[in-house]
């Protein structure tokens, strides 16, 4: 899964194209994102969905969220409904290893998937395409695995738990139950259909034609049996990506009732501008055009300094006089990303856009907020040997104890997470509770090989959920029977 950042293709004409592979504004060099929620067929995120999942996983909202930055969703309303009900869910993203190390806008998504594991308590599965970026880029197949695996480190830098995390490179990982579903999905839709999703053309090689199944395969949770078992109702999808990646699952939600499956849900990102501003090329020819998690405290700063498009005056008088513009600002745009307290991104909002503020000092702050974020990561990242690595590649497949995917797990140190004692979310949960209690009646043994231990069978959880509401129902004759009786008893008059 690709995450294009705005900016990454050259503007091509007057009318802006979002396609998972090419991105380009209008004629005003901009985005115009409610016209892609119409074009799309998405909803915007409000506040009081905003609101529902905090009081649902009692955490404060990711600044990307609170800031619109993800902005728009499919279905994650339902998401959490469901959540609020018990029902559990996993997470879906992934990442197109074409570079030897990421920039700041490739971290974006991971880092607010990280957010969303630990607010909800979910397993994630991480997809690296390789076999995509063969496919597209001017790079050897072997490339593409050996930056696949160097890109994971980057990513398992973020700080996934990788007792519920599981990262795959497709060269890799391509198992049966994978590949049933890719030629499920790949059989309902027609050629002519690839056409108008992705734009295919008469030069579009066979194997790009035929890579969209593999992209969305992963909403399906058994495309991983040793973590969700083989039901593909086990667990519904949530998939946190950029909204460049819409085509690829309004495909897989056409076709899910088809194979049998949930629709996948998403959540939707904006678009990183560029460091030389928002019709800039991010580009690892020019490295001059993005801060790279590679990157000295010096480079950051000359970068920001020499590079880092102003939307302020061309002197001190002229800022002093009118302020900048923040709508083509980038220092701006970006502390919008990266400074997580509101009141002070609000005050320098307004210092800056009336001119008290000048550029230098704007640019100093974003150097102050990004040099030791890439710091951090640096030193995380060194942490991430061959051997760590491994245990979120899981290459045997070791099945995972279904349940322990939804507990609440703290980090002892890097890489080393353990179940919290006393309990979390996850045990006072009556879905879970019940799952738990069928196990030790039936046994765990009675499993696939290969498959995850205590994974719900078919219709489990619908099942098990009207077990106890029929369990915990009013006994007759008691007050609260006799109640809910009249209350029937007079809808039906009343119908």
């Amino acid at each position: 899964m690709t995450t294009t950042t705005k900016g990454e293709e050259e503007e091509e004409s007057s009318e802006q194209v979002v396609t998972p592979w090419d991105v380009s504004a209008g004629a005003d060099g901009k985005i115009d994102y409610a016209k892609l929620v119409r074009e799309f067929g998405c909803s915007e995120i409000d506040e009081n969905l905003i609101e529902r999942i905090e009081r649902c996983t009692k955490t404060k909202a990711h600044p990307f969220l609170r800031r619109g930055l993800f902005f728009a969703h499919r279905e994650l309303d339902e998401i959490v409904s469901a959540y609020e009900k018990g029902e559990k869910f996993y997470l879906y993203t992934g990442r197109g290893p074409s570079s030897e190390s990421l920039h700041l806008g490739h971290l974006v998504p991971f880092q607010f998937t990280k957010w969303l594991q630990d607010a909800f308590k979910v397993p994630l599965v991480i997809q690296l395409t390789d076999d995509e970026k063969f496919l597209w880029k001017d790079l050897q197949l072997e490339d593409c695995r050996r930056l696949a695996r160097e890109n994971a480190k980057d990513i398992a830098a973020c700080g996934f738990n990788p007792e519920t995390t599981f990262i795959f490179a497709d060269a890799s990982y391509m198992c049966s139950s994978f590949y049933v579903n890719m030629v499920k999905i790949a059989k309902c839709v027609t050629f002519n259909q690839a056409k108008g999703i992705f734009g295919f053309t008469g030069d579009s090689n066979i194997g790009q034609i035929g890579f969209p199944p593999v992209q969305a395969a992963p909403s399906f949770p058994d495309c991983f049996p040793h973590m969700f078992g083989m039901n593909k109702k086990s667990l519904k999808c949530l998939i946190p990506c950029a909204i460049d990646q819409d085509p690829y699952f309004r495909m897989t939600r056409d076709v899910s009732h088809r194979i049998g499956g949930y629709k996948p849900a998403l959540v939707e990102s904006r678009f990183f501008p560029a460091l030389k501003g928002e019709s800039g090329k991010m580009s690892a020819s020019d490295p001059t055009s993005a801060i790279y998690v590679t990157d000295t405290a010096k480079e950051i700063k000359n970068k920001i300094n020499k590079h880092a498009f102003s939307g302020g005056g061309a002197t001190i008088e002229e800022q002093r006089e009118n302020g900048a513009n923040l709508e083509v600002d980038v220092p701006w745009k970006w502390l919008n990303f990266f400074l997580e307290d509101d009141e002070k991104l609000k005050e320098i909002g307004e210092k800056y856009g009336s001119g008290e503020m000048l550029t230098g000092e704007i640019k100093q702050i974003l150097v102050d907020v990004l040099t030791p974020m890439v710091e951090e990561h640096q030193k995380r990242r060194a942490l991430v040997t061959d051997e760590v690595l491994d245990v979120y590649f899981n290459p045997t497949k070791t099945p995972k104890v279904f349940l322990d995917l939804f507990r609440e797990y703290e980090e002892k140190k890097f890489g080393k997470w353990e179940k919290k004692k006393g309990g979390g979310d996850s045990e006072n949960d009556d879905l879970c509770a019940a799952l738990e209690e069928k196990m030790k009646l039936e046994g765990a043994t009675e499993n696939e090989e290969g498959c995850a231990i205590g994974a719900p069978k078919s219709e489990d959880w619908l099942r098990i959920r009207k077990e106890r509401m029929q369990r915990d129902a009013p006994t007759e004759g008691s007050k609260s029977a006799l109640k809910k009786a009249a209350k029937i008893k007079a809808a039906a008059e009343k119908k």
